[in-house]
């Protein structure tokens, strides 16, 4: 079964508009109660989370009303981190998790994601089982077996004694500044916390969210404002998540910003030299940096690469029985410690790092020299597919073979709107921008000729 609604990360699109609608959150309510509840004694339960956007009062009602019909109990967390979701899905012993939130994306959108009992995100199987569900009529409970729904006040709280617990035993923050950049997202209370009751003097950016300003001009997605903040109060870290706090960026004592690829080269140096890496492999998709990949190599390490989508990271690493990875976005997945990509997590073991080194943030955030990297998107018709003609085939074949053996091409779909994502990557830049825009090229005189060919219909 193929999915339609669901894409790479759960459900995602602008607010009020298909399929972020009130009627397609209860119904996905509804098959997810349906397709998780397992007996008709009221003992199934879900937990709901969410980060600050308006729009997630809206879908967290409807949500409610979905699952609530097909007889789950709902605890209702509030805004917290989408991690969070993850660990207290698990430890509240729920059958179900859910966090509405777009993550990364402006406050306009929004999404649905969810996380099956063990606190991992579902597989596409699932999700296509739900979507099965989704399509045909779907059972309603009889009067007495409707669930309940209810608050719970301490989530967040348990979820922060929790982090606590993932700071080496005895190592304090005294004597640090930290800038900690919540993107007005769902961290803002939660971050600045942690890090205070580790003992770090905090500077809080980006933590009075209205419902509209998640994301803006903040975050991991606009990390310059806090590097701005930590060169002006002179702090020895940023930590940069953004909206739904399950990604992050790094940022040095000098204003410079790391990225997940640097951030997962150190993790995998430490571990490695611990004996907690296991297999001495670390896992990252493919729009991970070639320089990340030959850095490993030459410390005898490996790179084992996946589809994007931090979902694709932890299946690998779960199949494999690997316990780091993550993506240049800077989604960091430990699984000795969560089951999900965790932006605060991460930052809490760069600051383990710099305490047990006794060095600055620039010494540990920058371990290889990046290989150039060139992305173009190409916007084509829904419905289409240009990847599959015979034109932009032949210009990926003589991209492909006039960077054998210089570097690396990457084509591919975007998992949530039409783009075809083109990216190559090569140390000769009049190479890498030529075999870009060769294949950008050819994508578009491809979709010009679709588009043109339907206006004559």
């Amino acid at each position: 079964m193929s999915r339609q609604i669901f894409g790479t990360d759960g459900v995602r699109g602008r607010a009020n508009s298909h399929p972020m609608t009130p009627d397609m959150a209860l119904r996905l309510g509804q098959a997810a109660g349906r397709y998780f509840r397992t007996d008709g004694l009221n003992r199934n339960r879900v937990v709901i989370g969410k980060d600050t956007r308006r729009s997630g009062y809206m879908l967290e009602t409807a949500l409610t009303a979905g699952l609530t019909s097909t007889g789950m109990n709902v605890l209702l967390l509030g805004p917290v981190p989408t991690p969070a979701v993850g660990f207290l899905t698990q430890s509240m012993r729920a059958d179900l998790g859910i966090m509405i939130s777009a993550s990364h994306n402006p406050h306009e959108d929004n999404g649905i994601k969810f996380f099956g009992p063990s606190g991992f995100k579902l597989s596409d199987e699932a999700e296509a089982d739900i979507e099965a569900i989704l399509q045909g009529e779907i059972a309603l409970s009889q009067p007495a077996n409707i669930g309940s729904a209810k608050r719970i006040d301490d989530g967040l709280w348990r979820y922060a004694e929790f982090l606590k617990t993932t700071f080496p035993r005895g190592l304090r923050l005294d004597g640090l500044k930290v800038v900690v950049d919540c993107a007005n997202g769902a961290a803002y209370r939660v971050a600045p916390t942690v890090l205070w009751e580790l003992g770090a003097e905090v500077v809080p950016v980006g933590t009075e969210p209205n419902g509209f300003n998640i994301n803006q001009k903040c975050g991991s997605t606009h990390p310059d404002t806090a590097a701005a903040a930590v060169v002006a109060h002179g702090a020895d870290l940023g930590i940069c998540l953004d909206g739904d706090a399950d990604r992050v960026m790094i940022i040095d004592e000098t204003g410079a910003v790391a990225d997940g690829d640097q951030i997962m080269a150190l993790f995998a140096e430490r571990w490695a030299a611990q004996g907690r890496l296991r297999d001495g492999t670390l896992v990252a998709t493919v729009m991970s940096n070639l320089g990340l990949e030959r850095h490993l190599e030459a410390q005898g390490l490996r790179l084992e690469r996946t589809a994007v989508g931090d979902r694709y990271v932890v299946e690998a690493m779960r199949k494999g029985g690997w316990n780091l990875g993550g993506e240049q976005s800077g989604h960091i997945v430990m699984t000795d410690y969560c089951t999900t990509g965790d932006g605060l997590l991460a930052g809490l073991q760069f600051l383990a790092a710099m305490v047990e080194t006794g060095r600055p943030a620039s010494d540990l955030a920058r371990r290889f020299d990046r290989v150039p990297q060139l992305l173009k998107n190409v916007r084509y018709a829904a419905g289409a597919d240009p990847l599959g003609t015979a034109p932009v085939k032949a210009a990926i074949a003589e991209a492909e073979h006039r960077l054998n053996g210089h570097g690396r091409l990457l084509i591919r779909k975007s998992g949530t709107e039409p783009l075809i994502r083109v990216m190559a990557e090569c140390e000769d830049d009049t190479l890498l921008t030529d075999v870009v825009e060769e294949v950008v090229h050819a994508v578009e005189a491809v979709t010009a000729k679709g588009a043109a060919g339907l206006a004559g219909v």
